[in-house]
């Protein structure tokens, strides 16, 4: 087993590739514009949640279907929330950023918990800082890696409790603000809409709600997306795209090479960029099945959580600041 991460002092993968494509495809830049009907599928998404708890209280509808109906309806559509709510934390919906604010918090009424702004602020310093272990909130605490090692019983309670892990990590985070009036927002209109559902569609309804998100961010199909997206299945290579059907009704979210090379693009363009430039993917190691890359990860002892690349820079790098800047709406090249 390992006793430590991978640590490199090479520059950001993204930040490279990114400036070699924009000179070579300039045409991707038609492709950063936000994607407003994504606001469409929140909103049918949300009332699909609501409506399926709805169904369950009206049907009386015992324990055992809760659960099937969280592991099945509710985590696919919860997970394509957290989907939508990552759009809206990069700015893809509307124009607006106060817009995407918005409905980033929208996004958390049929999942029951107010994190869209706490994520809007950890996951863009994911995008700036990536694999730096002081402002990178998707790497593992050190303790936390020693304690899961590589026994696959531990690694299955580590899924089942991984929303409370990613509640728990921003506190290691040196930059960003923890708390604001946005923060504030997010929290107290989450438990307002809860209070709502809880009274007015039934108690299970919202029971169910929260269960789906408990399943859809750990032990489940789904789930593997958190261990797709960084963790070190080829030496060298920080980040990793899951191409296999599970896109489809998962809104592209497995494209994460290209998400990271363009974090502009909305979802519904990250297929084109592949296409058009094929070279600069094909050769990258990618998953083709989130259920096979979960069950290899529980069950094969080769996997720990410090199967991870981390970056030695404590200051983010100046040519990570420049590819960030010309990924700006009305750069001028």
């Amino acid at each position: 087993m390992r006793q430590d991460f991978t640590y490199t002092s090479e520059q950001n993968p993204h930040a490279i590739r990114s400036r070699e494509m924009l000179k070579k495809y300039p045409e991707i830049r038609k492709w950063m514009k936000p994607y407003p009907l994504s606001a469409f599928w929140i909103t049918l998404i949300t009332a699909i949640q609501i409506l399926t708890g709805w169904c369950i209280v009206h049907y009386n509808l015992s324990m055992w279907w809760v659960l099937i109906l969280a592991y099945t309806v509710g985590a696919f559509s919860s997970h394509n929330l957290f989907v939508f709510l990552h759009e809206a934390a990069h700015d893809s919906i509307f124009k607006k950023r106060i817009w995407n604010k918005v409905w980033g918090v929208f996004c958390n009424i049929a999942q029951g918990l107010p994190s869209a702004m706490g994520f809007r602020t950890y996951h863009l310093l994911h995008h700036a800082h990536l694999h730096e272990y002081s402002n990178d909130a998707d790497l593992a605490f050190k303790l936390e890696a020693k304690l899961v090692k590589n026994i696959w019983w531990r690694k299955i309670i580590w899924l089942l409790l991984f929303l409370v892990v990613e509640a728990v990590r921003p506190i290691r985070i040196v930059k960003g603000k923890t708390f604001d009036r946005w923060v504030l927002f997010n929290i107290v209109f989450i438990i307002a809409t809860n209070v709502a559902i809880f009274y007015f569609v039934g108690p299970w309804a919202l029971g169910y709600i929260l269960i789906s998100t408990f399943f859809s961010v750990g032990l489940h199909p789904v789930g593997a997306r958190w261990i797709q997206e960084h963790y070190t299945y080829k030496e060298g290579q920080e980040t990793y795209s899951y191409y296999g059907p599970l896109n489809n009704i998962q809104f592209n979210i497995g494209y994460h090479n290209e998400h990271h090379d363009f974090y502009r693009v909305p979802w519904i363009y990250l297929r084109k960029i592949k296409k058009l430039a094929p070279e600069y993917y094909d050769n990258l190691y990618a998953h083709t099945s989130w259920t096979k890359l979960i069950l290899d990860f529980i069950f094969n002892p080769k996997r720990d959580l410090y199967q991870r690349i981390v970056r030695n820079r404590s200051e983010e790098d100046r040519s990570i600041k420049q590819t960030l800047k010309s990924q700006e709406p009305g750069f001028a090249k």
